[in-house]
C-alpha cells in the first residue's frame, strides 16, 4: 500500500493512501519542520514532493521518503518561487516500472543531509553552507548556467578549495557508460575548470578536459558496474575570477543488470 502522509511534529495533518500509487491533496500553509512521510509498495518509485519541482526517480531501499520540507533558513532560495508556497498542494508517488537508458543521478527530491532516497548528492565543500550552492543542486535537472545565486542559477560552489569533491550515490548498482558536465557560465564573474577526475566505485578512474562553456560537456566511462561516482582533482584555469562552479551533472546507463544493446 502506497501512502503519503504530512507531520507536522507528532502531529499527522493529512493521509492518504491507495494501491500501487497515491495522492495526497492538503489545503493548508506548510510550515517550517514539516515533513512529508512518503511510502512505496516497491524500492523504485516515481515522487513528486511539489507541484513546482519536478517528478523524482528514486530508489527507496526502506520503500519509504522522509522528506523535510525545504522552508528552513535560506533553503527556499533554491527553488522556484511558488514551490511549497499557498494554500494548495499536491504530492504524489507511484511505481517506477521502467528502465530505459537515462540519467540516473537525476533526482530534482535530493535534499541536504541525511536521505533515505537515492541518488543523492554530498560534498566536502559548499560556498558559506549557503542552499543556492550546495551539492543537490548539481542533480535537480536544471541546466539555467548563465547566472549565480537563487533560482533558477543554484550550483555547486567550492568556496575557493583546491581539493573540493563531490559524490554522487545511487544507493545500490548500477550501469553507467558516460556522463556530462554542465559547468556554471556567469561570465565574466565565474572561473571554469579546464580538468576534473571522475572516481567510480569500482576503481575506474578517468582525467578528462574541460572548457569554459555554456552547455553539455560529456565524458565517456566505458561499461561499468558502481554504487557511486565521485568528482575531484579539479584544476582552475588562469582567469582572476575566484568562482568556478557545477551547474549540473548528468551520468548515464540503466538499473538493469545487463547493459543496454547499443
Amino acid at each position: 500500500m502506497a501512502s503519503i502522509a504530512l507531520l507536522r511534529g507528532q502531529t499527522v495533518l493529512a493521509r492518504a493512501e491507495a494501491p500501487g500509487e497515491a495522492q495526497l491533496v492538503y489545503d493548508g500553509a506548510y510550515q517550517p519542520g514539516d515533513v512529508l512521510d512518503i511510502r512505496a509498495d516497491s524500492e523504485r518509485a516515481v515522487v513528486c514532493v511539489d507541484a513546482c519541482v519536478a517528478a523524482a526517480r528514486v530508489y527507496l531501499p526502506q520503500k519509504r521518503l522522509r522528506y523535510r520540507l525545504p522552508l528552513e533558513n535560506d533553503n527556499p532560495a533554491a527553488y522556484a518561487p511558488n514551490a511549497f508556497a499557498g494554500n494548495r498542494h499536491l504530492i504524489s508517488v507511484r511505481p517506477d516500472l521502467s528502465n530505459e537508458y537515462r540519467n540516473l543521478a537525476l533526482n530534482p527530491a535530493d535534499q541536504r543531509g541525511e536521505t533515505d532516497a537515492y541518488p543523492h548528492a554530498t560534498a566536502n565543500v559548499e560556498t558559506r553552507n549557503e542552499s543556492v550552492f550546495c551539492a543537490r543542486n548539481v542533480i535537480d535537472g536544471l541546466l539555467s548556467a548563465r547566472g549565480h545565486g537563487e533560482w533558477p542559477y543554484q550550483s555547486w560552489g567550492i568556496g575557493t578549495r583546491t581539493d573540493a569533491c563531490l559524490t554522487v550515490d545511487f544507493g545500490r548498482q548500477v550501469w553507467v557508460d558516460a556522463m556530462a558536465l554542465y559547468l556554471r557560465a556567469d561570465f565574466p564573474h565565474d572561473a571554469y575548470w579546464v580538468q576534473g577526475t571522475v572516481v567510480l566505485s569500482d576503481g575506474f578512474t578517468l582525467t578528462f578536459p574541460l572548457k569554459g562553456m555554456d552547455g553539455a560537456q560529456r565524458v565517456e566511462l566505458g561499461g561499468h558496474r558502481v554504487s557511486w561516482a565521485r568528482l575531484e582533482r579539479l584544476i582552475k584555469c588562469d582567469m582572476p575570477s575566484a568562482f568556478p562552479a557545477l551547474r549540473q551533472w548528468e551520468i548515464y546507463g540503466q538499473d538493469e543488470k545487463e547493459p543496454r544493446v547499443p
